[in-house]
């Protein structure tokens, strides 16, 4: 068996800046999983795991400085760039080495030191998936300064938010994006300099009303930068990433994530990707050996400036010294296929969201499945943000030769519930289990764990079944000491996700803890109600919500974006015969949860939309449905609008 070389926690670590309610000492003895038939092969990973986690870690040391320094550096692929080409053309690809990586790197970071980057200082980083955004990480991180990941698709409001929020004096960013750096530059009088890469020209800018800050060209800063950079050495506790959480309950909050949070995350990155390439039974690499042996290729649609990009894919991928496809053009179901032909990509992360596309656009055959049309070599496929559902479960195994493994985590606590098929048996519609090294419960609101069958709250304690600290949590909020206490009852970290924990271990997601509704006194849980209606043909995506009715208290409402087919079959009906096909579907879809779900749980009122509200995570956003909903009961109750 690999051991991700995730070399015990000292307890007497010392913490910089930790904001996390202090943990218990000794108050976690080792613990036995409450579950009965836990499967055998994931009752010996646990058992047989436990943590080593160094006093003095650093991501970008272990994700790059180490393959550089190895003698194929020049030949190990650290990121392959690939570019779409036109339908039915192979796409064209730029490939990028450790020893490319860590050069850049090094240049970089001579130039932020130069702009008066430091030990701790926050650097913002807002780039598209390319090589340049690899280095930028490196480059920051070795410095021991702490990376602020911002979206490409964020607007000058949000940007400002957190670049002011973060108190970030230097930026990187691609030239697409120095607009809207440019007009947060009033209200950020700390950014004093942004680096621009992407091939925009580079001058000094006076912003209106607003203080000048530097620009300078990324290509032109490197080539007369210093080839030579001593990186810092950091503590594992020490503070690398800060990220901003999606804000669906009122301003963002930044997490602060530390160096040791990537030890934490691998675990489930080994088990999600069916032990990434490497022999399971091969033994562990010595302490100051590379781990080798796989041939690897991941990509992932996820924006690298998000945990899912960032923490799932980009950097364990680089720990492991494989290869990343970065692609930085939209995702659609030919693109993603393209793709993964093109590059014989191996090992994915896939939102649920985007299989859902798949199937619908490539739906394959039992004579030919997608896996044979479009030439896929996948070993494995993780999914997270929303549940797969068995329609898309189902697919996966069919129709691209490989069974999901379903993930759970999030930004605080990341990678630490899921599957791994090769070592124990996913349940279509589950989550999974707690990943070894992680003590995972479905808690009730005094902490005490549920037992099986009853829904609560998943929530992840601080040390693993051993007692020992599990090195996963974040630091804390930043400049939010109550928010932060708030996440915590005990030693119990809570993710305001609701689950339920069958006699067998496995988890099985309710939806969050404010998507939960009551239709009637029927307790409504949004999740399998959506999995249902997506299993039907004419349904390509669906968010289901209450609808405020005075006296149920909520009716059910899902919201139902229609798949290819039932699109085309609405537009040949015309604007006359509109009204008539979206009743006829409507009563179909009614009778089609009918028969599968229980009769209280199918959707008195269906809505159809061209797309439903995402997260740039790729997560349905039912909360801005949710509130739509009950503006518009407002206004009925008022007599604004008709009923």
């Amino acid at each position: 068996m690999i051991k991700t070389r995730t070399p015990t926690q000292s307890q007497s670590s010392p913490s910089r800046d930790i904001a996390a309610p202090a943990a218990t000492p000794n108050a976690t003895p080792k613990v036995t999983p409450t579950a009965t038939h836990l499967p055998p092969g994931y009752s010996r990973l646990h058992q047989q795991f436990g943590w080593q986690v160094p006093r003095h870690f650093n991501m970008a040391q272990w994700c790059c400085a180490r393959w550089a320094a190895a003698p194929d550096a020049a030949q190990r692929v650290a990121v392959r760039v690939y570019t779409a080409a036109a339908s039915g053309a192979k796409g064209s690809e730029i490939h990028h080495t450790y020893a490319d990586l860590q050069a850049q790197a090094q240049r970089l970071s001579r130039v932020l030191a130069g702009q008066g980057v430091r030990r701790d200082d926050r650097v913002a980083i807002v780039m598209p998936q390319c090589f340049e955004t690899a280095v930028a990480y490196v480059a920051v991180l070795q410095m021991g300064a702490v990376a602020v990941p911002l979206s490409m698709l964020f607007g000058p409001e949000a940007l400002a938010f957190r670049l002011q929020d973060s108190d970030a004096q230097v930026a990187i960013c691609h030239g697409s994006a120095l607009e809207g750096l440019r007009a947060t530059a009033a209200l950020c009088p700390l950014l004093r300099c942004v680096v621009v890469a992407g091939g925009a020209e580079a001058a000094a800018v006076h912003a209106p009303q607003g203080p000048v800050f530097v620009e300078l060209d990324y290509e032109q800063s490197l080539a007369r930068a210093p080839q030579r950079f001593k990186a810092v050495n950091t503590l594992a506790q020490d503070p690398a990433v800060l990220i901003y959480t999606s804000g669906t309950t009122g301003n963002p909050k930044g997490a602060l994530i530390p160096h040791r949070a990537l030890i934490g995350n691998l675990t489930g990155f080994v088990c999600s990707q069916n032990w990434f390439g490497f022999d399971p039974s091969a033994q562990a690499a010595q302490p100051s050996g590379l781990p080798n042996g796989s041939k690897a290729v991941f990509w992932s649609p996820a924006d690298w400036a998000w945990t899912g990009g960032l923490m799932d894919a980009l950097l364990p991928t680089l720990y492991f010294g494989r290869e990343i496809i970065a692609f930085g053009g939209r995702f659609s179901p030919d693109a993603a296929f393209a793709l993964m032909g093109d590059c014989a990509v191996t090992h994915t992360f896939l939102f649920p969201t985007a299989l859902k596309a798949m199937m619908k656009a490539f739906p394959g055959s039992a004579r030919r499945t997608v896996r044979q049309q479009c030439g896929l070599q996948l070993q494995a496929i993780m999914s997270a943000g929303e549940a797969v559902g068995d329609a898309v479960f189902g697919y996966c195994q069919k129709q691209l030769g490989v069974t999901v493994n379903e993930m759970f985590g999030q930004t605080e606590i990341n990678y630490i519930v899921g599957n791994c098929s090769v070592f124990w048996p996913p349940k279509p519609g589950s989550m999974g289990m707690g990943y070894p090294g992680h003590r995972v419960a479905v808690i009730d609101a005094a902490g005490q764990e549920c037992p099986a069958g009853e829904p609560g709250e998943v929530a992840l304690h601080r040390f693993d079944v051993h007692g020992q600290p599990d090195p996963i949590f974040f630091l804390g909020y930043w400049k939010n000491q109550a928010a932060t206490q708030a996440k915590f009852t005990g030693d119990w970290c809570s993710t305001g996700d609701l689950a339920v924990r069958d006699a067998d271990g496995y988890l099985w997601y309710q939806g969050r803890r404010d998507d939960v509704f009551k239709s009637a006194g029927y307790r409504i849980g949004p999740g399998e109600i959506e999995n249902c209606l997506v299993k039907h043909a004419a349904v390509a995506n669906a968010a289901v919500v209450p609808k405020p009715d005075p006296d149920r208290g909520a009716l059910v409402k899902a919201y139902v974006v229609l798949s290819p087919d039932a699109l085309a079959s609405q537009q040949a009906a015309g604007k006359r015969g509109l009204q008539q096909f979206q009743a006829r579907l409507t009563a179909q879809l009614q009778a089609h949860v009918k028969g599968l779900l229980a009769p209280y749980e199918y959707p008195k009122e269906i809505e159809f939309v061209d797309a439903l509200p995402m997260t740039t995570t790729g997560k349905v956003q039912r909360r801005v449905l949710r509130l739509q909903e009950e503006a518009r009961a407002a206004q009925v109750q008022r007599g604004t609008v008709p009923h």
